[in-house]
């Protein structure tokens, strides 16, 4: 994922530079040289005497005749770029920028006030400390990439490849093989690789091209393409159109040039409008800053006899030793002795040859504790005495050895617990019920669900559910005994198999001991996470003779203990088995309700809560069944998503809904607009777009007085798709409400991207105003952000005065709740506006 960093107005150029130049003497052969700046894997190299003569870059590549092998011994002074373009240290960045694109050039020599070199800076320093994301995401492909220059055949020369990107001033160069139908690429680093090598080879371009290519489709955003870069750590992209034919390349430099000017104009306004946000919250800043600061690598300086002179946050985070504890001290204290002094000999040899050494490395921690790195080592020369110090730059990967040694698991264990998995799991269950029917013993089954587990997502994010599911697990490992199996078998859900059990008292003692442990509290980050669980247990061999049998059972034994209101377990019985049929009772019944005419709409007011008056209505769907009676839309929505025609549902509802308006409409009764919820799966997968329109067009309702709702889930996954139908429906007229807000993710990223006119409080909130301080600090964010965007806000389920007055003195007057009236059907809706207009509140009834 590309991480940004808060930009900053006056970062100047001594803030972003690389203070580590890389440099050699005008005698030096052009191989030597591309070979040291690809020991340092850097695209330029400083040639200098007593002054700073010239520079020679990795573009500079293309002017070499590869078919010669005396250009690679030319010295490299013949070849170099001079005089060398030079900036002040203290100009800011933003002056930078724009001097980039008027020279043409992609790197400055810095210098200090008496004009010595003080470091270096590229057009890629300005991007990386300027944060690209929001610009990156506007912006298309087809934008921005190099059209297809002419194709080289995969036989011509490296010299022809070499005169093309020279031609045409690219970076890079298409290959084609007609004889294997494929593409492939050579680059500018390509060239300076096999220039290191000091190779003049005879084979053909295709000998040192890349393929397959990486490809994007030209109608993909920029931060798409820059994401594919930095995963796959390459440096170009190849474009093709929407038929698959590769229509040009597609440069991180292509990138970089593109956003620079333009960005940082708009940064001054961002930066300008982030500024005063975070002046208004220090707390948000501090916030801001601790997650940045977390987010940097370990850094050590040591002099040449490796005495520690300075170390980072970072170092501590990750080694345990405080800044004080380690200054001064030498650097060998993090050693873990796992490796040869051949090992270090090798080490420091390649520093001193290269200025560098990366690599994998096992360090100690002050608590002893030996773990992985990935340690950069690089020498720094300073002063005029030439003095060394040496600057360390580690990662701890202990998390990426831990992955690769899972990928070995992952047939039969599950990644996040690391709990055996379904198949794992039923092979131990055939290997127990071999045992259990040689011993004559009983075996049980254990299915065990998380209760809400889905709120602790919505709430809280997914990291905090995955970590609660660890926690769980462990737990539930914790509290069973040797012999047993755990395993996850999917999301939620659990299994546990209980062996050598005598008696059902038995494993009922031993449910109530898990249940007991499993309900206590878990503390995650900060947060108290009260969870339940409802387990349903299957008993070998009275519940089952084989795993089908038992799986299936209890199943059936935890949804009873789910239905009869959770945290409890449950043994099967047969009884449950017509629990079982009466669930699918309600879905066969459901399949025909509308055929049968058996739902209906109720509607309830949106009220301002200054004046009184109705400001829209919400349509809210209900099913009457004459054998079931009335069932609730928690349960038969659900099972309406799982059967497949939500869609039809929806479309019912939209129909009868802006049936219901016009005709409201034309009696001259005022009540705003009409909202209809939509559910996620009918976003995506019917043509609601359509659906609107047919509604729209067959009802003659004005489009501007319907309003669709719609929560996180339509978009959460596809934003692109979900962005395009709310620009269709806006289009028509018709308004948008994002309903729940608050209790899901709620990234702003959302609201600035989608065509949004109203947030919706979710009801959770507004029940704890005003004494609860959280639910009111949250509550009023929501407020004031919506103001700032200029989006209306609803506030739903207000039940109470004080919660009305609360919502009032922070901006939110448009209020729905039981304080005002329940929902009615469509022919008492008129008796509630017109209390409204008399300034009267309709107390709570039930519902006709």
């Amino acid at each position: 994922m590309l991480h940004t960093k808060t930009p900053e107005l006056n970062l100047i150029v001594k803030d972003i530079m690389q203070s580590s130049i890389l440099t050699c003497s005008p005698e030096t052969k052009i191989n030597v040289a591309a070979s040291r700046m690809r020991a340092r894997n850097i695209s330029s190299i400083i040639i200098k005497s007593n002054l700073t003569l010239g520079i020679w870059t990795e573009s500079d590549c293309r002017k070499i005749d590869f078919s010669d092998q005396e250009q690679f011994n030319v010295s490299i002074s013949e070849l170099m770029n001079s005089p060398v373009l030079t900036i002040k240290q203290d100009i800011q960045v933003n002056e930078l920028a724009i001097k980039f694109r008027h020279y043409g050039v992609r790197h400055f020599i810095v210098v200090d006030a008496d004009n010595l070199p003080v470091g270096i800076v590229s057009q890629t320093d300005v991007i990386k400390n300027q944060g690209i994301e929001h610009y990156l995401q506007a912006k298309l492909v087809a934008s921005s990439y190099k059209k297809n220059q002419q194709l080289l055949q995969h036989d011509c020369r490296l010299d022809n490849v070499a005169e093309q990107m020279k031609k045409y001033e690219c970076s890079s160069t298409l290959i084609f093989n007609s004889e294997l139908g494929q593409y492939g690429i050579v680059t500018e680093r390509d060239l300076l690789s096999l220039l290191a090598r000091g190779e003049c080879t005879k084979k053909t371009a295709w000998h040192h091209a890349h393929y397959p290519l990486k490809t994007i489709n030209a109608d993909h955003s920029l931060y798409s393409a820059y994401q594919q870069l930095i995963s796959h750590n390459i440096r170009h992209l190849a474009v093709s159109d929407d038929n698959g034919a590769i229509i040009g390349t597609l440069s991180m430099d292509n990138i970089m040039s593109d956003i620079e000017l333009a960005y940082v104009e708009e940064l001054h306004q961002i930066v300008q409008q982030r500024d005063i946000a975070l002046r208004e919250s220090k707390k948000h800043l501090l916030v801001a800053e601790k997650i940045i600061e977390a987010s940097l690598d370990g850094i050590m300086i040591t002099d040449e006899q490796g005495t520690i002179i300075s170390v980072n946050p970072a170092f501590t985070r990750v080694t345990g030793y405080k800044e004080a504890e380690v200054l001064g001290l030498n650097s060998k204290i993090l050693s873990s002795g796992r490796h040869t002094s051949d090992f270090y000999q090798q080490l420091w040899l390649c520093i001193l040859e290269q200025g560098v050494w990366q690599g994998e490395i096992w360090n100690k921690r002050k608590n002893s504790e030996i773990y992985p790195q990935w340690l950069t080592i690089i020498e720094i020369s300073e002063g005029v005495d030439n003095n060394k110090v040496f600057a360390a730059i580690f990662s701890d990967i202990s998390e990426r050895k831990l992955a690769e040694k899972r990928i070995e698991n992952l047939a039969f264990y599950d990644e996040l617990t690391q709990l055996p998995n379904r198949r794992l799991f039923f092979d131990r269950v055939d290997m127990a019920l071999a045992i259990a029917h040689r011993k004559n013993n009983k075996m049980a089954l254990f299915f065990i669900d998380l209760d809400y587990f889905k709120e602790v997502n919505d709430n809280y994010g997914h990291r905090i559910g995955d970590l609660l599911l660890r926690s769980f697990a462990k737990r539930l490992t914790e509290s069973s005994k040797e012999g047993d199996t755990v395993a996850r078998i999917g999301g939620d859900e659990f299994t546990l198999l209980l062996t050598d059990m005598r008696e059902v008292d038995h494993i009922c003692k031993a449910c109530n001991r898990i249940v007991e442990k499993l309900r206590q509290p878990y503390h995650i980050e900060g947060h108290a996470l009260n969870i339940t669980t409802s387990i349903g247990i299957a008993v070998y061999p009275e519940d089952g003779t084989n795993e089908e049998e038992l799986m299936k059972n209890a199943d059936i034994a935890m949804y009873r203990a789910k239905d009869i209101g959770r945290n409890s377990f449950q043994l099967f019985t047969p009884a449950m088995n017509a629990h079982s049929q009466e669930r699918s009772l309600i879905q066969s019944h459901l399949r025909l309700a509308l055929v049968h005419n058996e739902l209906e709409l109720n509607y309830q007011a949106q009220i301002h809560g200054v004046t009184g008056k109705v400001m829209g209505v919400e349509a809210l769907l209900r099913w009457y069944n004459p054998i079931l009676g009335q069932v609730s839309p928690a349960q038969f929505i659900p099972m309406a998503e799982e059967l497949g025609f939500i869609a039809e549902i929806d479309h019912w509802v939209l129909e009868h809904a802006c049936k219901q308006r016009k005709l409201w409409l034309d009696q001259g009764l005022d009540c705003g607009r009409i909202a209809v919820n939509i559910s996620a799966l009918h976003f995506h997968q019917g043509n609601l777009v359509a659906s609107v329109e047919s509604v729209l067009a067959q009802s003659q309702l004005p489009a501007e007085l319907l309003e669709v709702e719609i929560t996180e889930g339509c978009f959460i996954k596809q934003m692109d798709k979900a962005t395009s139908i709310l620009k269709q429906l806006k289009k028509m007229g018709v308004k948008v409400a994002l309903d729940d807000f608050g209790t899901g993710f709620s990234s702003l990223s959302y609201l600035t991207s989608l065509p949004i006119d109203t947030l919706k409080i979710d009801a959770s909130f507004i029940a704890k105003l005003p004494h609860n301080f959280r639910e009111s600090q949250i509550t009023s964010a929501i407020i004031t952000l919506a103001q700032n965007l200029n989006l209306d806000i609803v506030a739903e389920g207000v039940e109470t005065e004080a919660q009305k007055i609360f919502l009032i003195e922070r901006g939110c007057e448009i209020m729905q709740g039981y304080f005002y009236n329940k929902p009615v059907c469509a022919k008492n809706l008129p008796r509630v506006i017109q209390s409204s207009q008399c300034g009267k509140i309709v107390k709570p009834q039930s519902s006709e």
